[in-house]
């Protein structure tokens, strides 16, 4: 199999990768690996501070809109930045909490701890509610973990007057297998790489004259063809694609049109595309998804041997 990432690719978390010298199923197995496989971090625990306090004469008591049980579930969906350099252990198999009972794990080796403590409107204030956002999660351990710009103004819950919100969040590795918070891939889908050709530059100009462009701004017209009467370029034959059903079936315009472009499947070539959460890259989800099935393989590889002898 090669890989190829498509010129002009990723856009920020997108990215469209075309495989070729493979098949469907073994880009299927991408794609699986990529939604189940691939570790990344997710907050998988949260300890809520619970009671009554008094702040510079005002009584705040530790509640909020949403129950800690919902509150907990946002959290857990926070990207929280992951980087497979840094070789933390998964919570399970921690070489320094493996021996310790449930309450006592946890290790800069395989964690990383967030605290967030905020209180609603002073008595006095104007606004009634304040809005807690992603943001101002603390990190605790390494800042290379802090919340992304990006992910900043994801909002979690909002607290009113007299209340306040104290709890320590705990970041642990896993995949996407057991939760949707540890899978960093979405809207993951592959196609059969096309060429499109020009059979009939006359009858395309039901196409042409509906002044349709691509994705990067170019006419949708002959002149896209050249001489040659194809185009191979992946972006634009996905853009040609999709300007096709303007004159599909159902759209009073087929007739005319007639299969004056068509597309040519190229035999064991395939794009994959998808975006990621933010909590890694595109080609850092994909390099890892193709290292899980390197060593699953090489581990299935060496069952058999041991079975067989």
């Amino acid at each position: 199999m090669k890989a190829e990432v498509v010129s002009g690719w990723p856009k920020n978390n997108s990215i469209r990768i075309s495989l070729s010298e493979t098949d469907a199923s073994q880009v299927n197995a991408i794609r699986r690996a990529l939604i189940s496989d691939v570790p990344k971090l997710a907050i998988n625990r949260v300890n809520f501070s619970q009671g009554v306090v008094e702040t510079n004469g005002e009584i705040l008591e530790s509640v909020n809109v949403l129950p800690d049980e919902v509150l907990a579930h946002r959290l857990a969906m926070i990207p929280i930045p992951t980087f497979p350099e840094e070789k933390l252990a998964f919570f399970e198999t921690c070489s320094i909490c493996i021996d310790l009972v449930e309450s006592e794990k946890g290790c800069p080796t395989c964690q990383v701890l967030y605290s967030l403590n905020i209180q609603g409107p002073a008595a006095d204030a104007e606004e009634e509610h304040i809005t807690v956002y992603a943001g101002d999660l603390t990190t605790i351990s390494d800042p290379m973990f802090d919340v992304r710009e990006e992910h900043r103004k994801i909002p979690l819950t909002i607290l009113s007057k007299g209340q306040y919100l104290e709890l320590y969040a705990f970041a642990t590795l896993g995949r996407g297998s057991s939760h949707q918070k540890w899978s960093p891939a979405a809207g993951i889908g592959f196609t059969v790489r096309r060429v499109a050709k020009l059979n009939n530059a006359k009858k395309a100009d039901t196409l042409f004259a509906l002044n349709l462009k691509t994705s990067d701004g170019r006419d949708i017209d002959a002149k896209l063809f050249g001489k040659d009467k194809k185009i191979d370029d992946i972006n634009t034959v996905l853009d040609l694609e999709r300007a096709l059903h303007q004159v599909g079936p159902g759209t009073g315009r087929d007739a005319d049109f007639a299969n004056a472009i068509t597309m040519e499947d190229m035999e064991g070539s395939y794009i994959l595309s998808y975006d990621t959460d933010g909590s890694m890259s595109p080609e850092t989800a994909f390099n890892l998804a193709m290292e899980e099935l390197s060593d699953r393989f090489i581990n299935l590889n060496g069952e058999i041997k041991t079975a067989l002898k």
